[in-house]
């Protein structure tokens, strides 16, 4: 059975742009996602949103692509935003307490709508903070 194809498409505003992504993002696909958040930037956009609701499945390696997009986005003095992520991302960033990087909301509350550029909202962790080196030495309590 084929495998579905993910579709990238852009909507510019000046600085900023919607993304829409629909279809799976996996090991296969996040070439074209990383390519695609890489050429925004090197396009002069600062502001990144990303609507996922189209997205039917998202694993670790949508995850890192999001994140390593984050980090160059801000370090280009922008931000990078996702909205309605699929159940397998918000696992995902629920098990790693990364979303608080991503998203908007934290989980579990509605994501803001779509629209010029969302207003920024408070950032809570849900889950409490744990240094990588306590993690990775096993004396994470």
């Amino acid at each position: 059975m084929p495998r579905p194809q993910l579709t990238v498409c852009r909507h510019d505003r000046g600085k900023q742009v919607l993304i829409t992504l629909a279809g799976e993002i996996d090991l296969e696909s996040a070439p074209l996602v990383r390519t695609a958040l890489a050429r925004f930037l090197s396009d002069g956009i600062r502001t990144i949103d990303i609507d996922l609701t189209p997205v039917t499945f998202c694993d670790c390696t949508g995850l890192n692509v999001f994140l390593h997009a984050a980090q160059r986005t801000t370090e280009a003095g922008g931000t990078l935003r996702l909205h309605h992520p699929p159940p397998t991302l918000e696992l995902i960033l629920d098990l790693t307490g990364s979303g608080f990087l991503l998203l908007d909301a934290p989980l579990g509350q509605p994501s803001p709508p779509l629209g010029d550029v969302p207003a920024p909202t408070a950032r809570i962790p849900r889950r409490r903070a744990v240094p990588l080196a306590s993690v990775l030495s096993g004396d994470a309590r």
